[in-house]
Order: structure tokens, then sequence, then C-alpha cells
């Protein structure tokens, strides 16, 4: 990856790949419960500000965590 990418793109796309074994759906649950666990409050919403820039270097796994994160609880 280009060092052109966000940090915190380049973050969650690593995250995503440690959890390339699983399912996607689950992948994605996964990389969404890390970031919440240990994410602050800045780094979400910068990841949230990319995302809807559509900054298209998310995984695809990422992209769906980060919908996911989206999701009212």
């Amino acid at each position: 990856m280009s060092h052109d990418v966000p940090t915190e793109i380049r973050l969650v796309n690593k995250i995503a790949v440690h959890f390339d074994y699983l399912p996607t759906e689950e992948a994605a649950a996964a990389v969404a419960d890390h970031v919440t666990k240990f994410w602050n409050p800045r780094m979400k919403r910068r990841l949230f500000e990319l995302v809807d820039a559509q900054i298209d270097a998310l995984v695809p796994v990422a992209a769906a965590a980060a919908a996911l994160l989206r999701q009212p609880v």
C-alpha cells in the first residue's frame, strides 16, 4: 500500500488482514469489535470521514466493518 493512504485506512486494513481466515461477515464483525474496543473516538470519526469521502483504499472486510460500526446499537 502507498504511503498516501490515510493512517486510519491503513490500520483498519491491517486489522482486516488478521481476520482473513474467517468468512467475510465474521471477519467484518471481528474488525468492528476491535475498532470499538481499542480505537478512540477521534480515530473512529476520521475513519467515517474517509469512508464518506469515498476513499477507495479500504479492503472489502474493512469496508463491511465500517458499515457495521455505523449501525445503531
